[in-house]
């Protein structure tokens, strides 16, 4: 697995058929450059609103658009920050270790899934801007 060191927009194999299109993804596939420890999704976010921003410590992520649209703002430690819009199921970002990241800008009925490195650990987690910021 190739180690990615900032976050990217990572491109999803699709199997395009006049039936419906499918995309996978899986452990050792360049779209995916960590194990697979743990899936969640995030749905029913109302229009429009957000969802509280975090880091992690070790956990590695890539955040995929299933439905819908939103978007994605990293935060440096330096505070300069870059907005990536997911809105096609065959794009996923890329999130490493140690990357403020927060959900915004929701589009109705979207369905953000998240792939983890880590099995939930809420000692991972980094919620205060602040601590992030001078870790």
């Amino acid at each position: 697995m190739t180690e990615l060191s900032k976050p990217e927009i990572l491109e999803i194999p699709r199997v395009e058929d006049p039936r419906g299109n499918l995309s996978f993804i899986q452990n050792d596939a360049p779209c995916c450059p960590f194990a697979i420890r743990r899936v969640y999704w995030i749905y029913d976010v109302p229009g429009g609103r957000l969802r509280h921003g975090h880091a992690f410590r070790r956990a590695k992520e890539l955040i995929v658009a299933l439905s819908g649209a939103f978007d994605v703002v990293v935060t440096f430690p330096d505070g300069t920050s870059e907005t990536h819009r997911l809105s096609r199921s065959y794009y996923g970002l890329y999130v490493p270790e140690g990357t403020w990241r927060q959900l915004e800008n929701f589009s109705t009925n979207s369905v953000a899934m998240v792939l983890s490195s880590t099995l939930y650990d809420p000692d991972d987690y980094i919620e205060n801007f602040e601590e992030y910021v001078n870790s």
